[in-house]
């Protein structure tokens, strides 16, 4: 099996650090191997079972939190505020737009970020480029931007640390759709989507207490399924965290339920497909705006040979400007193929521009806006829009501009707390889940 699952290693392997001493990285992979894994190869199956049924047309996926997860956030306070958001979308596309929804986080592994330069110049000074908090350190110092292995194991127990105060949110009580209100009272006096989130959540109690009273209490209501998800980036760290499954004996990617290979990392003789090619984990592949039909179908021939619904996932990011161009020859041939997939709109990626100020953002109105003809092409071709992945935050960061409580671009920087790619704020995510919503009842 060990020879199974390293075939990889013979492939290039794209956006890998420069690890100072590979001594050192052989010792931290020795022990992440034998450490327990993070997420349970049965979960992984629950979550394949549930996109499998967004494969079908009969649910829909929400999948967001950071660009970039810091050691830093791994805090009660910030995995609830991110948490508190993501049930809170939830909620809004479910009674909104009648659909269940497939909750997926990018959250207890989202650590590492490939970039498009490998330096980064500031002064006159070039340094490594910042890699997230898996590789190396985000202040601009020689120290802090070397690749340190070690950080490996940070990005291990700060996932463990996340996992578990997830679990805990989820099915201790929080998570309970009687908590609707709760999950509000410290915005809806001062945002309008908060506001119009609260009126949605009077309906819902009035709808709990019609069914209580009938005599309906179904554990769903209590709780939910919560999946976790990251980019696997860093191929040392998700390969040590593989195990074999002692009911299947087959290999599964312990660090996360789902896994996703990048835009910069999908080429088909590539490390990272290889290695996703061997692990039984439902997957993903973001597909950029120059991908063709045939490099799509070739990644489905070596991802998913066995065609199986759930297994893989493409999270098409092309921009607002170009969706509506590329994204329907794509989805057409491949569906004419006949391979099961679901199609996740990532809205976030295809629209990033630097504002005068030097802050990288984006605009709601384009996330909007790509959004809007994922499902026009969707639609047109009578296939299934699966769902969304967006970068969001719980916390009330002016890194976007827009939305009902408007931010400028003159307000950047007075919350502009990202480690990497600019986030949508707790309003802005609420404003672009009741318009999902609405273009989802409209499909």
């Amino acid at each position: 099996m060990s020879n199974y699952l390293d075939s990889w290693r013979e492939l290039p392997a794209a956006q890998q650090p420069e690890w100072p001493d590979r001594g050192e990285l052989d010792k931290v992979v020795a022990e992440l191997s034998v450490l327990p894994p993070l997420v349970f190869a049965g979960e992984c199956d629950n979550l394949k079972a549930e996109l499998a049924a967004v494969t079908r047309g009969e649910a829909f996926v929400l999948q967001g939190g950071d660009c970039a997860e810091t050691f830093a956030g791994a805090t009660a306070d910030d995995v609830r505020n991110k948490l508190k958001t993501l049930l809170q979308m939830a909620i809004v596309l479910t009674y909104a737009g009648r659909v269940p929804v497939v909750k997926i986080g990018r959250m207890a592994g989202q650590f590492a970020k490939p970039r498009s330069k490998g330096t980064e110049v500031r002064n006159g000074v070039e340094l490594p480029a910042y890699r997230g908090d898996m590789v190396n350190g985000f202040d601009f110092t020689p120290e802090s931007r070397i690749p340190n292995p070690e950080r490996l194991l940070r990005a291990y127990h700060s996932s463990s640390v996340t996992l578990n105060l997830v679990r805990a949110f989820t099915k201790g009580g929080y998570a309970d759709l009687r908590q609707v209100h709760a999950w509000n009272q410290d915005f809806v006096s001062e945002s309008p989507a908060g506001k119009r989130y609260e009126r949605l959540a009077r309906e819902i109690d009035q709808a709990l207490a019609f069914m209580h009273a009938c005599g309906a209490d179904p554990a769903e209501f209590h709780g939910v399924e919560f999946y976790s998800s990251h980019e696997a980036l860093i191929l040392d760290y998700d390969r040590a965290l593989t195990r074999v499954d002692s009911r299947t004996g087959e290999p599964y990617d312990v660090s996360a339920h789902m896994v996703w290979i990048g835009e910069r990392t999908r080429q088909l003789d590539s490390a990272h497909v290889e290695f996703f090619s061997r692990i039984r984990n439902p997957i993903g592949v973001k597909l950029g705006p120059t991908t063709t039909a045939e490099e799509a179908l070739a990644l489905v021939d070596k991802l998913n040979p066995d065609n199986e619904p759930g297994r893989l996932t493409f999270i098409t990011r092309m921009g607002a400007s170009k969706i509506r161009e590329h994204l329907p020859s794509l989805v057409e041939k491949v569906t004419a193929n006949g391979a099961q997939i679901a199609w996740i709109c990532d809205p976030m990626h295809g629209n990033t521009f630097e504002a005068p100020s030097g802050h990288k953002t984006r605009r709601l109105d384009d996330v909007l806006d790509e959004v809007a003809g994922f499902f026009e092409v969707h639609r047109e071709l009578g296939t299934h829009p699966g769902g969304i992945h967006i970068e969001f935050t719980g916390d009330d960061v002016t890194e976007c501009v827009g939305g009902a409580y408007e931010i400028a671009e003159d307000d950047l920087a007075l919350r502009y707390e990202t480690a990497c790619d600019p986030r949508l704020n707790r309003s802005q995510s609420l404003d672009m889940a009741f318009r999902v919503a609405e273009l989802y009842r409209s499909s």
